[in-house]
């Protein structure tokens, strides 16, 4: 279990009363947090996700007091943790007004804010006919949560009858080892389980289990609503589910090692031009489990590794075009970000043994056996200690360059979009006078090695005649998404030490077009 951060004793006993009767209780360090281990999929990219990570951690037991912790921080970005506990509904869920949120009465709001973990912690949460709301917002996690029995008609309703619902210029969202459940169809008032729409993108679902519902959940609220997608699927379990397990519209979705058992009139639907690639997945007493359905805008897809055990496949034609009985590749999918693939044989084990929520947070490293998490988080350093983003307090001018090898040179280089022009490889060749730039004011770059690295500081030096236009930055184990450090300014950058074979600057602000000359990395 991630521990949280240390909480500043002063505060704490300052605001501890008035939580408290709200339902939120302010976490000392002694209790854990979130759970070890970092995003996975396409949440790792565009900056990674890490939610709350590095923030204030508190406990909270109704829907009330999510809502104050998010209204009580310094700004709608603030980083925070919210371990929740019991059972969430209509009767504690009320809105919170606040110059940092945004709530509302029948649902958990996460709107236009930041920066924010949710994850179930002690004898579980329970979000009880009350979906979670995500709207105009990025760098969101929600772990070891149970969503069940959201209506969008009949009573109660919340969320447009969505289990976890994003919607509107949304990015970068982790929801791992959850469990989402309806009682019924769209005749019953239900609808979808995981739905995306309006520009959501970078978003992953692992570890999950979707079940009994008509609609498993959506990419694109229509065939003109293409731009969402870079969303990954992974060792999710969706059992007994009518359709949508996702259904596609436009953009690219990766679905690897997930179970698929009882879906009754279709599966992956990927139609108006999106993009699927379905890897070593396991198919079971299914129908129709992919292909384009229901429209003449088709989709594609590129198939390997997956198992179909008693699947049957329904006569093409009109708005019908199924992959089988012999699915075959019919697109190219370039996927960025590295995974391991469980053998579709195992897949039935290894998802029963880690998805859903409170199974432990076990995860699979592709040896088809269900490993137990680390009860420390390597990435969070011991919150006794100093800000790991402090200068030695021993270096009188933390200025001067780090000494040692710089591991930079030598190794590789990628990130976000580039200035026309520039390169990666300019950051890691030593030659002041080459540089990289990103297209405008913010973007990423990273080194990266072909095994891992202990790197303990970094030392941006910014090209001739530019100095002093980096701004804000992060950064980024991108291994696992986590938050090394962060700050404003190029320069030396200290951290605890931490292995790696991908380390990541990323610019968030900055007064003019960054100018990087060289990304150097060192051991200490």
């Amino acid at each position: 279990m991630r521990r949280p951060v240390a909480l500043r004793l002063q505060a704490a006993l300052g605001t501890l009363a008035l939580a408290a009767a709200a339902g939120v209780v302010l976490t000392m360090p002694e209790t854990a947090s979130a759970a070890a281990g970092g995003a996975t999929g396409y949440a790792t990219q565009n900056g990674g996700t890490t939610g709350g990570a590095g923030g204030q951690t508190v406990r909270a037991t109704t829907g009330t007091a999510i809502h104050q912790a998010l209204c009580g921080r310094a700004s709608s970005s603030t980083p925070i943790v919210i371990e929740v506990e019991g059972t969430i509904n209509h009767g504690n869920t009320s809105k919170v007004s606040g110059d940092s949120c945004n709530t509302a009465a029948d649902k958990i709001e996460l709107k236009q804010i930041s920066n924010v973990t949710i994850v179930g912690v002690g004898s579980g949460a329970v979000f009880d006919q009350l979906g979670i709301h995500i709207r105009e917002s990025s760098n969101i996690v929600i772990q070891n949560v149970t969503v069940r029995n959201v209506k969008k008609s009949g009573s109660p309703t919340s969320n447009g009858g969505d289990a976890i619902g994003m919607e509107s210029d949304v990015r970068n969202v982790w929801v791992d080892h959850s469990t989402l459940e309806a009682s019924g169809g769209e005749s019953e008032g239900y609808d979808g389980l995981f739905d995306m729409k309006d520009n959501t993108q970078y978003v992953t679902l692992s570890y999950s289990v979707l079940r009994n519902s008509g609609r498993g959940g959506l990419i694109g609220s229509s065939e003109s609503d293409r731009s969402n997608g870079y969303v990954t699927f992974h060792h999710n379990l969706y059992e007994n589910i009518d359709s949508r397990a996702p259904l596609l519209r436009g953009g690219v979705a990766h679905m690897y090692n997930n179970h698929y058992v009882s879906l009754n009139k279709s599966g992956i639907n990927s139609r108006a031009g999106a993009k699927a690639k379905v890897d070593n997945n396991y198919f079971e007493d299914s129908k129709d489990v992919l292909g384009t359905f229901y429209t003449d805008e088709a989709g594609s897809w590129q198939v390997s590794g997956n198992i179909f055990d008693n699947v049957t496949w329904s006569e093409p034609g009109g708005d019908n075009n199924p992959a089988g009985p012999d699915p075959q590749s019919n697109t190219t999918v370039s996927i960025p970000y590295s995974y391991t693939l469980d053998d579709a044989s195992c897949v039935p084990s290894v998802v029963s043994g880690t998805a859903g929520a409170n199974k432990g947070l076990k995860v699979s490293d592709g040896s088809c056996t269900p490993q137990s998490p680390d009860p420390t988080d390597p990435t969070d350093p011991d919150p006794t200690d100093p800000d790991p983003t402090d200068p030695d307090p021993t270096d009188p001018d933390p200025t001067d360059p780090p000494s040692g090898t710089n591991l930079s040179i030598g190794a590789g280089s990628d990130g976000s979009s580039k200035a026309s022009g520039t390169s990666y490889g300019n950051v890691r060749d030593g030659d002041m006078s080459t540089y990289w730039s990103p297209s405008g004011t913010t973007g990423s770059v990273s080194v990266k090695w072909s095994s891992a690295r202990t790197v303990a500081k970094i030392n941006i030096r910014e090209a001739s005649g530019s100095q002093g236009t980096v701004g804000s930055y992060r950064v980024l184990n991108h291994d696992t998404g986590a938050v090394l450090a962060s700050g404003s300014g190029a320069g030396v950058i200290a951290f605890s030490p931490v292995s790696l074979e991908k380390i990541t600057f990323e610019i968030t602000g900055a007064s003019g077009t960054p100018k990087v000359a060289e990304f150097e990395t060192y051991a200490g």
